[in-house]
């Protein structure tokens, strides 16, 4: 799985000018605070950009245009001591990155009796929050702040680990070149999508693909290439034997050959596009060979997802931008829609014939050839998983009736039990409410039918995801 590329952080903090000849050492111990801030943030995977201590409004502004040349994912104030808010709002303006408030304080506790006023200015991170907030709120400056202390441990370190997590995804969904090959699937009105607003509210590029780009690759395929990927699949997959479905089929040499080959046809695709994501649909005439290719993408897209490359059938674009949200999060990214509700042991069947993502299976996936794709043109070799056990996390991106687009996440947990042996992705899902009430619950917030299924619970990260892009996100609870 993917973790995303380091994200760039711009970081100053504030102190009051007018201190420093009152309360001799104040000012160096405050910046080595902020020193050691800014090396827990490297250390946690950041490019960090700093303009150091900023202390009167002429500072700001040299702070402002400082960290505004970064273009930093992340802007954090880190408040050391009490300081007018117009050392703050100078920097905010020319830097235009979300904002996070830093408010650590140096101890969880004081001495009362001991204290002297140089002593309470070291400590009194607390004191200008109230200020900055009431006057990026009156300037229509969006904002968050994060309260703890500087010690390990601390709670709010974890929380400052997550928006780190969140700005990588967001940096390199905003850098992504998404390839869009073909078509959405005929009548599915919920994942039709306007290219113009996923660039507009993303910053990812849509590259439109022909079928052809694809099959040229195919069929121009090097032998040599072709053999190291049908090692690649033997080393991943178990070859599933005929008969357990009706519709399962012998993995004939033929059928295996020109799953590898098509394999290789997408990396040399996804190389010359320089593609960091894929959707894709034909929907296949009178068994040519663009039908022919596009039946046999389901090996090579699974191997492309599992490398960080997420791979979405059906043309919906709007979920592979949600599978490689959760990618980058290092939580996997699975294609899936609903399968079946199972009142009696109350959990949510989720899967999807196509892609998976190999990283988060529970043991070896397996290839099984099909005489027939149900709803698809063509037959060949599918893939059969499920996701790992545990917590797991289901995201979705739809679009609001005014055209914003909109996240919609929901936590449970994959458990074990059987599943369907046809070819297909899918696993029990089990949610904190009753299928019946989780299931009416999610559908009334508008979503696409598919979703993008990952590991771990990541809703603490996607709040703050949905914060950086400026996006709304529901969380079915």
């Amino acid at each position: 799985m993917s973790r995303g590329a380091a994200p760039r952080v711009a970081v100053f903090g504030i102190g009051l000018a007018a201190y420093w000849p009152q309360f001799d050492g104040l000012r160096e111990r405050l910046a080595g605070y902020q020193a050691g801030i800014e090396r827990r943030i490297e250390e946690l995977g950041a490019d960090v950009v700093t303009a150091g201590l900023v202390d009167t409004p002429q500072a700001a502004r040299v702070a402002g245009e400082t960290l505004a040349s970064a273009r930093p994912e992340l802007l954090l104030v880190y408040t050391a001591t009490y300081a007018t808010s117009s050392q703050v709002l100078p920097v905010v303006q020319a830097v235009d990155a979300p904002v996070v408030v830093l408010n650590l304080q140096p101890t969880r506790t004081l001495d009362y009796e001991a204290m002297t006023t140089a002593e309470w200015l070291a400590n009194c991170s607390a004191c200008c929050v109230p200020e900055i907030a009431g006057a990026l709120t009156r300037a229509g400056i969006r904002y968050r702040t994060l309260t703890g202390t500087l010690l390990d441990g601390d709670p709010a370190w974890d929380a400052l680990a997550e928006w780190l997590d969140a700005a990588r995804a967001v940096h390199d969904l905003r850098g992504a070149r998404i390839g869009f090959l073909g078509h959405t699937y005929p009548g599915m009105l919920d994942m039709y999508s306007d290219f113009t607003q996923v660039h507009a509210q993303t910053g990812a590029h849509v590259e439109v693909l022909e079928i052809d780009d694809l099959v040229s690759r195919v069929e121009s395929a090097d032998a040599a290439a072709v053999e190291r990927k049908r090692d690649e699949i033997r080393e991943v997959f178990d070859l599933a034997e005929a008969g357990s479905d009706p519709i399962a089929a012998e993995i004939t040499p033929e059928v295996f050959d020109w799953s590898a080959r098509v394999a290789v046809g997408l990396d040399r695709l996804v190389a010359d596009f320089e593609l960091d994501g894929l959707t894709y649909y034909y929907r296949g005439v009178g068994d040519n060979s663009a039908e022919r290719v596009s039946a046999g993408l389901i090996v090579g897209n699974s191997l492309l997802t599992a490398r960080g490359v997420p791979a979405a059938g059906e043309g919906d674009l709007k979920t592979d931008i949600a599978m490689l949200l959760l990618d980058r999060l290092g939580a996997g990214g699975s294609y899936t829609e609903f399968y079946a509700l199972d009142f009696d042991e109350g959990f949510v069947l989720m899967g999807h014939d196509g892609p998976a993502h190999l990283a988060i299976a529970d043991g070896r996936p397996v290839a099984r050839a099909l005489a027939l794709y149900h709803g698809k043109a063509g037959a060949g070799l599918s893939i059969e998983t499920n996701v790992r056990l545990g917590p797991v996390t289901i995201l979705g991106l739809t679009q609001t009736a005014e055209g914003r687009l909109k996240l919609l996440a929901a936590e449970g947990e994959s458990i074990a039990g059987p599943t369907f042996r046809i070819g297909n992705t899918n696993s029990r899902i089990r949610f904190a409410r009753d299928p019946a009430t989780f299931f009416d619950d999610w559908c009334a917030h508008g979503p696409t039918h598919h979703v993008a299924l990952g590991i771990g619970h990541q809703v603490g990260r996607l709040r703050k995801v949905a914060d950086l892009l400026g996006l709304e996100l529901t969380v079915v609870a």
